[in-house]
């Protein structure tokens, strides 16, 4: 069927059918519902993207706080003559930072308390440079860490749980064993506490150390050698391009990875999650949907009459349809626009609102023991709000379509025969 532009009596007949005015003089309940249940989907949609968003903004930021961009590797885990190649990729431009570093793993002992780490050897000044982790010290500096002094700092979480002061003596243990005459047994360091950092993630503040690039090679026994050269770049979204690009450069063996390959699986996890919520929230809008489906179809049943007299009095059944259509979508619309408004405030205010609601009820929803994070970011996009407000839009529209065909098929002589 055609479909022209709205005319003025078709406006204003499609707005008096929303308000729809009974004995209370409001809006029918039905049609409030309907309102109501697109606001709900729409602002619930709009507040959990922009947490997932922050969520994953977030947790990149402090991710790339302790680990950098790129790193050169070996596939056989040490790099022998890693000096030309140092300063080889100090050259690239695309490159703001460059440092080897030693990386392996061990456990610390404390007044008989032992926890698992990961040790990295790291030069403190270039470390400054690549990840900022000198700013994240709460007690002590990072230039504390001297070679030959065998100084060591503790994640917040793992000094809290050793018990661990500035100056405290703890036993660093290693897998590199020597051989015995008793059998292999395992390699012993005493190290100085010098520092203690906080990262605000529990896998680092649980399980990281730092200790100087030369005292871990004495303590891995690679002699010259390194894991690896860790880069910062000037944009952290080309370190996949820059990657690719110094693969082809590097020698046969060894190769460079970057930050989304490192921790791919966590941020395919959340783009799918993101996926999989807008979906399964986008049903609360198509329940609303059918509520509107459900207020016009009464609507059409309700007012056969004055189609009917609309119908004689020269209304073409494309102009009784966009009557319904005008009904439809402004209840759409209304929902819509609640909805979106509702939920950019709670998106832009959830930092403080959700610090209230533990407050007054006494639980905390994100555990710093259990989470990577332990408050709730939010990061609104304006893209999602348009994607979200146009598919509420449409899906209204769409739901008026089938109530006002019906309209329009009203046959004037049958629904005047028994007025």
């Amino acid at each position: 069927m055609p479909v022209f532009p709205l005319r003025p009596y078709e406006l204003l007949i499609g707005l008096r059918y929303t308000r729809a005015k009974r004995r209370n003089h409001f809006i029918s309940f039905i049609s409030l519902i309907s309102m109501l249940g697109i606001a709900l989907g729409v602002a619930a949609l709009i507040v959990v993207l922009s947490v997932m968003n922050g969520f994953q903004k977030e947790v990149r930021a402090r991710i790339l706080g302790v680990t950098p961009h790129l790193q050169v590797v070996s596939e056989t885990g040490q790099l022998l003559d890693w000096q030309p190649l140092l300063a080889a990729l100090g050259k690239q431009s695309e490159l703001r930072a460059a440092a080897p570093y030693v990386s392996g793993q061990g456990m610390v002992s404390l007044n008989e308390v032992v926890q698992g780490v990961m040790v990295r050897g790291i030069l403190p000044t270039d470390e400054q440079r690549l990840t900022g982790l000198g700013d994240k010290m709460k007690l002590g500096k990072l230039d504390d860490l001297r070679p030959g002094e065998f100084g060591i700092t503790l994640g917040s979480d793992l000094a809290r749980a050793m018990g661990a002061r500035l100056g405290d003596s703890v036993l660093l243990i290693t897998p590199q064993g020597q051989i015995t005459p008793a059998g292999m047994l395992p390699r012993l360091k005493q190290f100085r506490v010098v520092g203690i950092f906080e990262v605000g993630m529990a896998p680092f503040d649980n399980a990281l150390v730092l200790i100087h690039l030369n005292d871990a090679q004495k303590l891995f026994r690679l002699g010259e050698a390194v894991s690896g050269i860790s880069g910062n770049l000037h944009d952290l979204d080309r370190a996949p391009e820059v990657a690719l690009k110094l693969g082809g450069q590097l020698p046969p063996g060894i190769y460079a990875t970057d930050w989304t390959q490192q921790n791919a699986n966590y941020f395919a996890v959340v783009a799918m999650e993101k996926k999989m919520m807008f979906i399964i929230l986008s049903l609360i809008v198509l329940v609303a949907a059918f509520n509107i489906v459900s207020t016009l179809v009464m609507a059409v049943t309700d007012k056969q009459a004055d189609i009917a007299i609309l119908r004689t009095l020269g209304a073409s059944p494309s102009s009784i349809m966009k009557i319904f259509m005008v009904q439809g979508v402004l209840i759409g619309l209304i929902g819509m626009v609640l909805g979106v408004g509702g939920g950019v405030l709670i998106a832009l205010n959830i930092g403080t609102l959700i610090p209230f609601i533990e407050h007054l009820f006494g639980v905390q929803f994100l555990s710093k023991e259990f989470y990577y994070i332990s408050e709730l970011p939010s990061d609104l996009h304006s893209a999602d709000v348009i994607v979200v407000a146009s598919m509420s839009f449409v899906i209204s529209l769409l739901a008026t379509l089938y109530p006002s065909w019906r309209a329009a098929k009203v046959q004037p002589a049958e629904a005047l025969r028994y007025e």
